[in-house]
């Protein structure tokens, strides 16, 4: 029997993994874990902590508004967002999974984020994603495997040496939580790059690379981020979209460990949002990454056309970091 070339292997892998994150999405939509294929030894964790699966937010039935997967076939691992918004409790969901070289789910990693967590909007996640292009790219214009992890890796190289430059494309915007660092759903700037830590590091990078969609996820420990226990790093994972070398989307999800990341109402937009908090259409107030106020620092937009200025609203900026 003669080996597998690379490019069949990947050939051969590729739908699997698109199945398996079909799967899963019909898995978590009906609450019935036992339609992925798991094993006895499968790893499931939750915001990193390994849970039996009787005790996962897996077997609770979801209403999914909107959802995105990559497929790593180098890898054989796969990458979920799954946004809960328009249902009574709230979700915007990260799922890594890997493959085992039998077919079953060698480990599944879920953060899921909520209510209390940084920035968490998730009627703002889904209204602002909805506006954004992850369709894939044309053969032609495809960045490798490496251009596109290596635009991860100089973001997050970036919070401890400044002297790093991030490849963002001319026209980009951070989705963070539910807060959109730009102004308007037609991107006019990049607004990626409003100032970012120069003394943070990030721990144990875990990667899911889509060269079709031109994208990386990073599951990572976010040190610092939450205030009540600034030695520990919290769950995080972000998503870029890398086109022509140049990142033009960033999605972040970062579970806090005390509600409000330990902000206490000083800085954390917690209670940013608009009527029940479905649909709020607004754009950032605050910057996780850069720890300070997106845009000039100074007013809010939301959907109903309401302004206001960061004093009338009470609301303090961050520290940074």
């Amino acid at each position: 029997m003669f080996p597998l070339s690379p490019l069949l292997l990947l050939a051969l892998t590729t739908p699997l993994l698109k199945n398996l994150t079909t799967t899963y999405i019909h898995a978590q939509t009906s609450g019935t874990p036992s339609l992925l294929p798991l094993t006895p030894t499968t790893l499931y964790t939750e915001n990193t902590l390994p849970l039996p699966l009787t005790s996962t937010l897996l077997t609770t039935p979801l209403r999914i508004d909107a959802h995105r997967s990559l497929h790593d076939p180098v890898l054989c691992g796969s990458f979920t967002e799954l946004i809960v918004a328009t249902s009574a409790h709230q979700y915007v969901i990260g799922t890594r999974m890997l493959l085992a070289t039998n077919g079953t789910v060698e480990s599944v990693e879920s953060i899921v984020t909520e209510k209390g967590d940084w920035a968490f909007d998730a009627g703002g996640y889904l209204y602002w994603s909805s506006f954004e292009d992850w369709d894939p790219i044309p053969i032609p214009q495809r960045d490798s495997r490496a251009v596109i992890k290596a635009a991860g890796d100089a973001y997050f190289n970036r919070f401890s040496n400044p002297n790093i430059t991030i490849p963002f494309s001319s026209l980009c915007a951070r989705l963070e939580g539910g807060l959109y660092t730009s102004r308007s759903p037609n991107l006019t700037a990049n607004t990626c790059s409003l100032g970012l830590p120069s003394n943070t590091r990030v721990s144990d990078r875990r990667y899911v690379v889509d060269e079709e969609v031109g994208a990386v996820d990073i599951y990572l420990g976010f040190m610092g981020l939450d205030r009540s226990h600034v030695l520990e790093a919290v769950p995080d994972s972000h998503l870029f979209r890398v086109e022509r070398g140049g990142i033009r989307y960033i999605h972040t999800l970062s579970r806090c460990l005390e509600r409000g990341c330990g902000m206490n109402g000083t800085g954390m937009p917690l209670f940013e949002r608009g009527g029940d908090g479905r649909g709020v259409n607004g754009t950032a107030v605050f910057d996780r990454d850069a720890g300070g106020v997106s845009g000039n620092g100074t007013s809010v937009t939301r959907a109903r056309g309401v302004r206001r200025t960061l004093r009338e609203r009470r609301i303090m900026p961050f520290p940074r970091f």
